[in-house]
């Protein structure tokens, strides 16, 4: 089993040039012509298997890593992403980082810094939920959050113009050209969930006595201002979608083919990695060759 029976498809989801980028062009849902929710379970459980296999030539091979990046509105499934996706890999070489506001001692330092700490050295796989894209997005909405940065130059909301939102996506293109260079798989994830879905998550956070842990009421903030964070996702991917780090918009209204859709477009990234396990040179050879012979010539030891 694969996943090439939704290859065709998972191509649609990808924006590697954000030029004329508009959120309101891509599905929420999903359609099912494609792969029914049983065979989507069953690719999925298939492809955890073979996530696997690549995650232990990644490390192998330690010349590049991979940084997940996922980002979306609330109860658009990130966690669930996370859980499900990634539950067959090894955990020694996942770093999961969930970024929250930024405390005090990161305030006192660029915005990028607190992510460069969590980024995942070579061999490893780092996820990001939620990212340095907030610094575009919750900051867009609410640029009065840049004050607490204490930037020379930006004594008020009135000095937070275009320029500035320029210069930010122009340091994050930057930032990711980098890690592109040295070696890091960027891939990033928008899950795009409708606002009728949300309401109906959110809901069932609330009725849900095992899921209240989960609801915030700042989650209905956000909500409030929904036609603002789409304006502000659509800047977003429009400024920083890039050959060497697309973003993905998932279709996220139905949770089990986001999964599937993260899964297949990880594999087949991954895949384009050329990954192997690295072949021992003649010095080595001798010594696994001398490490047999020493292992068959030792006595067989009594039951």
């Amino acid at each position: 089993m694969s996943f090439r029976k939704i290859a065709k498809y998972i191509d649609t989801l990808e924006v590697k040039d954000g030029k004329a980028f508009k959120l309101r062009h891509f599905d929420t849902d999903y359609d099912h012509k494609t792969v029914s929710r049983e065979e989507g379970e069953a690719l999925l459980v298939d492809g955890i298997r073979q996530l696997a296999e690549m995650q232990d030539k990644l490390y192998a091979h330690d010349q590049h890593s991979v940084l997940i990046v996922i980002q979306a509105m609330d109860a658009a499934g990130k966690d669930g992403v996370i859980r499900h996706v990634m539950s067959g890999l090894n955990p020694q070489g996942v770093r999961v980082t969930s970024f929250k506001a930024p405390s005090p001692a990161e305030l006192d330092h660029d915005y990028l810094w607190r992510h460069c700490l969590a980024l995942p050295a070579r061999g490893e796989i780092g996820i990001f939920n939620r990212s340095h894209y907030e610094n575009v997005l919750v900051t867009r909405v609410y640029p009065e959050y840049i004050l607490n940065e204490n930037l020379p130059g930006i004594e008020s909301v009135a000095d937070i113009g275009k320029a500035f939102w320029e210069r930010r996506f122009r340091q994050i293109r930057r930032f990711e050209k980098n890690l592109h260079e040295n070696g890091t798989l960027v891939l990033k994830f928008m899950l795009h969930v409708s606002r009728k879905e949300q309401k109906r998550r959110l809901l069932e956070r609330i009725d849900d006595p095992s899921k209240n842990w989960k609801f915030s009421i700042g989650d209905l903030k956000a909500r409030a201002d929904w036609d603002r964070f789409m304006a502000a996702y659509d800047d977003m991917i429009r400024e920083t979608a890039q050959p060497h780090a697309p973003w993905f918009v998932i279709p996220a209204d139905d949770k089990w083919f986001a999964r599937l859709s993260i899964a297949a477009i990880i594999h087949r990234q991954f895949d384009r990695l050329k990954l192997a396990y690295p072949r021992p040179d003649a010095r080595q050879q001798e010594d696994i060759a001398k490490a047999r012979q020493l292992l068959m010539d030792e006595p067989e030891a009594e039951a």
